[in-house]
């Protein structure tokens, strides 16, 4: 069942090309000239569209985005539901020390992927939960928001390019033929 969620789901890969894009709004919206407040709350819009682009991504990718068929799918969202729950500490942080929400959004971010690695056994996961909070802990007590956005970036990236790599060894992924390989 485990093998079934990772494979048919590609290890959430759709969920982490999704966050490169949403990750990039937020760079671009902490470069403006805007106030904090209206950063942040713009900040918060941005994350909005998360499902529908992760969606759309699937389809790219060819995922099951819903892979009805194991019950472990139902795990891995309440996985993304407890989430929704971390961000009512974004939702505090907001108006009492708005310099700090992007900071606390990337921590949560980070946090989040720990179950995921058992449910896609995931090493990945597993080190990407522990290093993003505590880096973007530093990086967000040290730098303003647009560098921590970025940095986010970057994680997200490296992310998606060893998750690549970690689909690609897994069982029952077709592998396209090279055209030397047909002659």
């Amino acid at each position: 069942m485990l093998f079934d969620c990772a494979t048919k789901q590609k290890k959430g890969l759709h969920f982490i090309l999704a966050s490169v894009i949403i990750w990039s709004g937020v760079f671009l919206i902490h470069l403006s000239s805007l106030s904090i407040l209206t950063k942040n709350l713009l900040t918060f819009c941005i994350t909005a569209p998360l499902m529908p682009l992760a969606y759309l991504i699937s389809r790219i990718i060819q995922v099951d985005f819903t892979n009805k068929g194991n019950p472990l799918t139902k795990l891995g969202v309440l996985f993304s539901l407890n989430q929704m729950l971390y961000l009512l500490i974004a939702m505090w942080v907001y108006p009492t020390i708005p310099e700090k929400m992007v900071m606390v959004m990337g921590m949560i971010f980070g946090a989040h992927l720990l179950p995921y690695s058992w449910l896609y056994t995931s090493k990945s996961y597993l080190v990407l939960s522990v290093i993003i909070p505590i880096s973007i802990l530093v990086l967000g007590i040290n730098f303003p928001a647009f560098v921590v956005a970025g940095v986010m970036i970057l994680f997200e990236m490296v992310f998606s390019i060893v998750l690549f790599g970690e689909v690609k060894h897994l069982p029952g992924i077709v592998k396209p033929v090279k055209p030397s390989q047909v002659f």
